[in-house]
């Protein structure tokens, strides 16, 4: 037996029949607009980056006017040419805080150099002449490994160069790898302060820049950047010459899962590369360093002692760090 349906119900389900088929042509109908390529992010390996830490720390403490310190600047020459980059090596004589003259060398990598729109990384990979820092009186003297300060930061951006020889994003990407930045006054010496004996490498780089009218979107420093449980915090310097920036790699960490080493919130003003890099040569730039609170240096209890070694370098650190930067750079448009 058919079931007769009321007139009312007819025209209510002809009506939904018509919504229906409304929708499907809408759902058909090609959609008007641009729409946005999807970005394909490299992964970032901290086996790779781990490894280059240590064979930087295999050559002993990288002290300018030392042999251990030349042999590095020909691995990472040789290495970063390996990598695809374009290398230049600024040599230059610097005065250090003693009236000694140091022979130092900027290494810089350039990827893309064609592309005139850029980006700056930079790290520093000379480390500490001397441990003033250590629990030892007798051994303050010694120069440190600098595993975390120093070789970290570099490594990372080598594994950076490792990505960037076989992805090409839309921008230039210059790595530059900054001597003589710890060559600063030593704490236990009863010497007054001078900020301006640190960073002796990106002082002279600033004022001399390695091309003519140089001038990239950004700079982002890298310091510090390989400890376990590290945490970075919105330090001053950075926060008053970019603060953009700051929010731009800030919020990419908190996207992508790291918002547990990319602290929210600020920390103090630190006296680094970055600051000379935006006085001397006017390039916005930022500084990812970390920041220990529960220490009185604020850098680690191994900061500037012998206890910087490749025991302080943990893979996880480097790959929050690493992802966070291939990340900010591919999404550059």
């Amino acid at each position: 037996m058919k079931k007769i349906i009321p007139l009312i119900s007819v025209l209510v389900l002809l009506f939904l029949i018509s919504c229906t088929e409304n929708k499907k042509s809408q759902e058909l109908r090609p959609k008007t607009g641009k729409v946005e390529p999807k970005i394909n992010i490299p992964d970032f390996n901290s086996d790779s980056a781990y490894v280059y830490t240590e064979k930087q720390v295999d050559f002993g403490p990288r002290v300018p006017n030392t042999k251990a310190h030349e042999k590095c600047a020909i691995y990472l020459k040789d290495k970063m040419e390996s990598l695809g980059a374009k290398v230049i090596v600024q040599k230059a004589k610097v005065r250090a805080y003693n009236g000694k003259w140091l022979n130092i060398q900027n290494i810089i990598s350039s990827y893309y150099p064609d592309k005139k729109d850029r980006l700056l990384l930079f790290a520093h990979w000379d480390s500490r002449p001397v441990a003033d820092h250590c629990d030892d009186p007798s051994r303050r003297s010694e120069p440190i490994l600098g595993a975390n300060d120093g070789a970290s930061a570099v490594a990372v951006l080598m594994e950076l160069g490792r990505l960037l020889m076989k992805n090409e994003p839309n921008l230039g990407v210059d790595l530059i790898f900054f001597d003589a930045e710890d060559y600063g006054t030593p704490d236990n010496l009863d010497l007054p302060s001078d900020p301006d004996s640190w960073c002796l490498g990106s002082q002279y780089w600033a004022a001399n820049l390695h091309e003519f009218g140089y001038f990239p979107r950004y700079g982002i420093l890298l310091d510090m950047i390989g400890a376990k449980n590290a945490m970075f915090y919105k330090e001053g310097v950075s926060n008053y010459f970019a603060p953009s920036i700051v929010r731009k790699v800030w919020t990419t960490a908190e996207k992508i899962g790291y918002s547990n080493y990319f602290v929210d919130a600020e920390g103090g003003q630190i006296t680094d590369d970055h600051l000379y890099v935006n006085k001397i040569a006017g390039i916005p730039s930022i500084d990812i360093i970390q920041n220990d609170p529960s220490t009185d240096s604020h850098f680690g209890a191994y900061w500037h002692t012998h206890n910087d070694n490749m025991d302080v370098i943990d893979k996880n650190t480097l790959k929050a760090v690493g992802q966070t930067l291939i990340t900010v750079i591919f999404n550059e448009k």
